[in-house]
């Protein structure tokens, strides 16, 4: 099987989220919560014998890629098939809670490559977008039927692109003439769009535009901040999260609830006095993000924006918490 994406940070996390020394080394258990075609998972099965992971896709297609290459480690690797988010949410009371968990949470080399969904502007495909792609609207659905002013806001809030108002504009004047079906299609369209100037600077013109397209059809910030509160729940007392981001938006969020986390008081801020006993519920180890070295960078062009951040967990937190993050 042709492996075509290379897991980010992965020396990074091995070191952060090591098993090694801890209380738990012996029966450690691991949530990967972006399994996809499973470097992480199994660079973490090879180098602790004594581990074991759930591996958490909502794209089934990519999951059995990962169920393939993780064969080889038998009992030792389950999986689910199914967002994070409802993976952390339908977590069962009295099941094993996990010692360590992951989140990825970039887009895998294989949906621009292989998946045939439209995810890039460089291949002629359907305009989809979708990981799950038995639920939900798709890229092309979004295009053609959403109004001019919302998407404009949509690429704006989701990419910060200069353009929006402009692209958003020649979106709805295209679509008139008939529905955009392809990813090739709105790329054009885009091209159109922008000012020559802009056609030719250090990415695509459409590159933003595509990436808010996925955010929003795949929900991602909008399952990020309960996710992120639903998987520290769930983590044991002593275990250690890390989140990789790649784009400011779903890094502001993980920065904002880590911190929280890590203060004194996490009760928020509304409340008159402190319910959570003044203690912090997490030691945040990563002061600052780790990014990846001008090695990663230059072998793994897609790394180079990505931010791993690691908290370890002292307590529970509360469900205020929870309903403070609700709507970030």
């Amino acid at each position: 099987m042709e492996i075509v994406h290379t897991p980010v940070l992965l020396r990074e996390c091995m070191e952060w989220l090591s098993p090694v020394g801890e209380a738990f080394e012996q029966s450690a258990l691991m949530v990967d919560s972006t399994l996809g075609e499973g470097g992480h998972t199994e660079a973490f099965l090879s180098a602790f014998s004594a581990l074991r992971v759930i591996g958490v896709d909502a794209d089934g297609a990519i999951q059995s890629r990962a169920r393939e290459r993780l064969a080889r480690f038998g009992e030792r690797v389950r999986f689910y098939n199914g967002w994070f988010s409802d993976f952390y949410r339908e977590f069962p009371a009295d099941a094993e809670r996990p010692h360590i968990v992951l989140f990825d949470l970039g887009i895998s080399v294989y949906h621009y490559e292989k998946s045939g969904r439209g995810f890039s502007f460089r291949y002629d495909e359907p305009l989809d977008m979708r990981l799950d792609t038995g639920k939900g609207v798709s890229a092309a659905d979004v295009v053609n039927d959403t109004r001019e002013d919302v998407l404009a806001d949509m690429l704006y809030a989701y990419s910060d692109e200069k353009y929006s108002r402009r692209i958003a504009r020649a979106i709805v004047e295209a679509r008139a003439g008939g529905r955009i079906a392809s990813s090739k299609a709105l790329a054009e369209v885009v091209w159109n769009a922008v000012p020559a100037a802009y056609r030719h600077g250090a990415i695509h013109p459409a590159t933003r535009t595509f990436q808010a397209l996925r955010i929003a059809v795949n929900g991602e910030l909008e399952r990020l901040p309960t996710a992120l509160h639903d998987a520290f729940s769930v983590l044991q007392p002593g275990g250690k999260m890390g989140v990789i981001t790649f784009h400011s938006l779903e890094d502001r969020i993980v920065k904002r609830y880590f911190r929280n986390l890590g203060q004194q008081c996490v009760c928020p801020p509304e409340r008159a006095a402190c319910a959570c006993g003044g203690t912090p519920c997490a030691n945040v180890l990563t002061r600052k993000p780790v990014e990846p070295s001008a090695r990663e960078v230059r072998e793994n062009p897609p790394s180079r924006s990505a931010k791993l951040r690691v908290i370890r967990k002292l307590r529970d937190a509360t469900e205020l918490h929870r309903a403070e993050y609700k709507g970030v």
